[in-house]
């Protein structure tokens, strides 16, 4: 029933120094300088020496496959649970993405139902790149009222592959999103995928400041695909929107380096995300650009650029991995989720000091140990 963790050095993101945790069953019930009253009724693991985070969260995943942009040899598998495990993510966010068709909104509700059962905490968005969103209901403000996983839906602008919805179009979207959220009692989002195309953020100022939609609700992705977006998405930031840095694919430039550029640019740190759009469809092509093959992206590069922003760039710890703890939680409106806090949920990363993730927990269940994944998916085959 009790875990108790000792000695631990915790970000919460914040700093908050040497504390002991209690977690009971799946949540955080106490955080105190010495809590040896429990260690008779605890199992006890003692983390001196290390860091200890929130559970990392990865807004933008196709945990149930993606791509297909080359043919149906492109589409692209399933995500594991231990890989997911491997780079810390203890909560993913599920989504469609080019394809609506082939690809089922069910089998992905279907997915984020098995990485639940599996041990961590998954949820996913309706819709896809199309306007006519896909959804497990019969509306989008259905799903977001009677799908518990459902927290927003997506869509695709400024990118040849999209249906060039207009702002009008956008705004009913998001409007939907909204209401259902208001009635479901989540905060609801459109989750908006950026192309390269010369349009780019021009719609969504469109909404925020000719329709006056509250910019809370509006999500933009792959923001840093090109510097000239990325210009843009910096004065969306200041405006107060959220903009989430894609790490896995779709970079002008390190993702890293795209946030201290947008911090040195005035950007707000709490207005920036990361997400590693992983699993989508990648094209392998050769010297001439033809291409020779598919691959996907990888899902392990949220951390791996949290890690860089701190070693090379600079920043502290609880500085950086506010981009893929209570950031991408306060985004998606999970309050028990991206901090460490009594009453949150029980979902922890803990590092060395040359910060190598060493052990994760998910929902107060230990996923990694010294380094070892001992909890893999139903199907994986172990090593």
């Amino acid at each position: 029933m009790f875990k108790l963790f000792k000695n631990c050095n915790i970000y919460s993101p914040q700093k908050i120094g040497v504390q002991d945790i209690l977690i009971a069953y799946d949540k955080i019930v106490a955080i105190d300088t010495n809590l040896d009253s429990y260690v008779s009724k605890a199992e006890v693991f003692d983390f001196s020496g290390q860091i200890i985070t929130p559970g990392l969260i990865d807004q933008h995943i196709h945990i149930a496959g993606a791509g297909g942009t080359s043919g149906f040899f492109s589409m692209t598998p399933e995500v594991n649970l231990s890989d997911l495990i491997a780079c810390g993510s203890t909560t993913v966010v599920g989504l469609l993405g080019t394809d609506g068709k082939t690809r089922s909104i069910r089998t992905l509700y279907g997915k984020v139902k098995s990485l639940e059962q599996e041990g961590i905490s998954a949820y996913m968005f309706c819709g896809y790149y199309g306007i006519d969103s896909v959804t497990i209901t019969e509306s989008i403000q259905s799903d977001m009222i009677f799908i518990d996983k459902v927290l927003g839906c997506k869509i695709a602008i400024s990118d040849i592959r999209s249906s060039y919805p207009t702002a009008l179009e956008l705004l009913r979207k998001v409007s939907e999103v909204r209401v259902g959220g208001t009635i479901a009692n989540k905060k609801g989002i459109l989750h908006i995928h950026l192309g390269n195309l010369d349009t780019k953020m021009d719609v969504l100022f469109e909404l925020v400041q000719k329709y006056q939609f509250p910019i809370e609700h509006i999500s933009p992705t792959h923001v840093a695909r090109t510097k000239p977006l990325f210009e843009q998405a910096i004065e969306f930031a200041k405006l107060g929107g959220t903009i989430d840095i894609t790490t896995g694919a779709s970079k002008f430039t390190e993702p890293y380096k795209a946030v201290l550029m947008a911090l040195e640019n005035g950007a707000p740190l709490e207005n920036i995300t990361f997400s590693t759009d992983g699993h989508a469809g990648l094209r392998k092509t050769n010297e001439n650009g033809g291409i020779i093959g598919a691959k996907v992206a990888p899902i392990d590069q949220n951390l791996y650029q949290v890690v860089q922003l701190i070693q090379k760039g600079g920043l502290p710890i609880e500085k950086a991995f506010q981009l893929i703890t209570s950031n991408p939680a306060k985004n998606l409106g999970l309050q028990q989720k991206g901090k460490i806090a009594v009453g949150c949920d029980a979902d922890f990363c803990v590092f060395n000091t040359d910060l190598e993730l060493t052990n994760v927990f998910a929902m107060g269940k230990q996923l990694m140990q010294n380094k070892q994944i001992i909890v893999k998916g139903t199907f994986e085959i172990s090593s």
